[in-house]
């Protein structure tokens, strides 16, 4: 009887105690992302819709979708999922989703502001929130990038890249709200501020969404041919 040898099996990839440290404080920084949104969130929101200012309840929902992205890095660091492939496709997925869910919202407001030729006032705590985003924000994505690239993780990066935009979108409504107020013709900047808003979430979860494409890609390319049955023979 001819034997045939079986091809060599691909080797798991292992999980050290440095890349289990990395997913511990990926998950922390994630809920940190967490709250810090969810706060911002619900005082934009608030603020916003008192002086009318669409660019600034836009990006207050925003917080919501990034939320949303926040939450999936905590599932998918979490339990025995840490150590999941699959786990972080359907992590990265629901980041990529998260992208799109307030953008119809914050472009038709956007649209019907600037038809109407509506002025938003000003808001001070608007002005304050908005300036805090922008300083912590960039930090909180420097440092998910970081991990998200240490972990291999597609759905950490897309956090940090969330919380770039956030920082992005609070420059410009911070812009808007402090302008607004000092010239009288620049009312224009609040709905721009908010078509720029959803149209880069738009983009972004494109982008997030072909990075999934691109590693799935990856790994089917990866999976060896699988053997075909030989039959035996005799002598």
């Amino acid at each position: 009887m001819i034997s045939i040898a079986e091809p060599p099996q691909p080797t798991p990839v292992t999980r050290d105690i440095g890349w289990q440290r990395s997913a511990h404080l990926a998950r922390q920084l994630a809920w940190l992302s967490l709250i810090a949104v969810l706060i911002e969130g619900a005082v934009g929101l608030w603020q916003g819709l008192a002086v009318g200012s669409v660019a600034l309840t836009g990006w207050a929902l925003g917080g919501g979708a990034e939320a949303l992205g926040s939450a999936m890095v905590v599932w998918r660091f979490s339990g025995a999922r840490m150590l999941s492939h699959i786990a972080e496709g359907r992590a990265q997925r629901g980041v990529s989703v998260s992208f799109w869910l307030t953008a119809p919202y914050i472009a038709a407001e956007s649209i019907r502001d600037l038809i109407g030729e509506h002025h938003a006032e000003t808001s001070v705590i608007g002005i304050g929130l908005t300036a805090v985003a922008l300083l912590l924000m960039p930090v909180l994505g420097w440092a998910n990038r970081r991990l998200g690239a240490r972990l291999d993780s597609g759905a950490t990066e897309g956090e940090g890249t969330q919380n770039y935009l956030c920082a992005a979108q609070a420059a410009g409504v911070l812009s808007g709200l402090a302008i607004t107020p000092l010239w009288s013709g620049g009312w224009w900047i609040d709905p721009a501020v908010g078509l720029a808003i959803a149209g880069i979430a738009v983009w972004q979860g494109v982008q997030s969404w072909r990075g999934l494409a691109c590693a799935c890609a990856g790994s089917v390319e990866a999976i060896p041919d699988q053997p075909r049955a030989v039959g035996h023979h005799r002598n």
